[in-house]
């Protein structure tokens, strides 16, 4: 392992450890300081966050998209402070942690007996939905996470998202996509983040008017296994609660090639996800590149300062 890989493998510990253990005002307070700092810093992320914020909110000056990426940022941290408390967080505080809309549409699906596939954006604390939905539902789930380095960060990663009662899978290897198609075929619950496509064999989209590119896992697995695809979006408030809704299904069309199908499913999961980002701009933790154009440097739109959003 790299001094480097050992570094950040230590930071990661010494949050997990240290910072499940602060009093929550106090969690709330080192988070926003902390975002603050990096905030000013403008590093690579912030710049890029605000590259992706001019998308969402098109026609916004430089003032507006900074204040969005300084939101956006105590947003990010916030989503850091309770990742790394939920496991000391008791059974009530995160029962009463999470307040969702439209939740019917999950429950009726799991009571078909069909499975379902629920798939987010990078909005809020998707780890905090999760548990919720395996505390106050009683719903275990799969999920698959991207491999980390280093490899005892990735580790930790999996080790703390399976104390919260999921099962979680490595985004390599090419064996999670049969494992998830035969969870559901049992019946169980699947969750997946997916507005953005590691694999760079995804399927191109139309988003806030530009093409990105989005994973093609959902609307498969529904196609292939009869599951339930429900888009689900989150958000932050001004209160300690977190809020969400669940979008209704998208459904498998009736006619067209698999890709066809998937093309028109995964534009539904994108038209969706937009509808929340849209609405809780500041709540998308979008530090990386994701439309297309970005990663081409030449075409990369400026950042608010006039330097490169990459």
């Amino acid at each position: 392992m790299s001094a480097r890989d050992r570094l950040t493998d230590a930071l990661y510990g010494a949050g997990w450890s240290t910072v499940k253990k602060l009093p929550e005002p106090a969690a709330v307070r080192l988070g926003r300081t902390v975002a603050d700092l990096a905030w000013k810093q403008r590093g690579t992320g912030v710049r890029r966050l605000e590259g992706n914020y001019a998308r969402v909110v098109p026609g916004a000056d430089p003032e507006r998209l900074a204040a969005l990426s300084r939101a956006g940022m105590r947003s990010y941290l916030r989503y850091w402070m309770e990742s790394f408390r939920l496991p000391a967080w008791s059974r009530e505080r995160i029962e009463t942690g999470f307040t969702p809309e439209d939740l019917h549409h999950l429950t009726e699906g799991m009571d078909a007996g069909k499975g379902v596939v629920l798939a987010l954006p990078h909005l809020a604390n998707w780890d905090l939905a999760g548990a919720w939905v395996t505390t106050r539902l009683g719903i275990p789930f799969t999920t698959v996470a991207e491999r980390l380095r280093p490899e005892t960060l990735y580790d930790r990663f999996v080790a703390y998202r399976e104390s919260l009662g999921m099962e979680v899978l490595p985004h390599s290897g090419g064996t999670a996509f049969g494992t998830l198609a035969r969870r559901l075929r049992d019946g169980g619950l699947v969750c997946l983040v997916a507005d953005r496509d590691l694999s760079a064999s995804g399927v191109e989209v139309d988003f806030f008017g530009e093409t990105a590119r989005m994973p093609a896992g959902p609307a498969l697995l529904a196609q292939q296994t009869g599951a339930r695809l429900l888009p689900v979006t989150l958000w932050y408030d001004d209160s300690p609660v977190m809020r969400g809704r669940v979008h209704p299904p998208v459904e498998v069309p009736e006619s067209g090639t698999r890709a066809e199908r998937t093309t028109v499913m995964t534009q539904a999961l994108a038209d969706a996800f937009a509808t929340g980002i849209a609405a809780h701009p500041e709540d998308w933790h979008m530090l990386q590149r994701l439309w297309l154009k970005d990663f081409d440097p030449a075409k990369a739109p400026a950042a608010a300062d006039g330097r490169s959003a990459s």
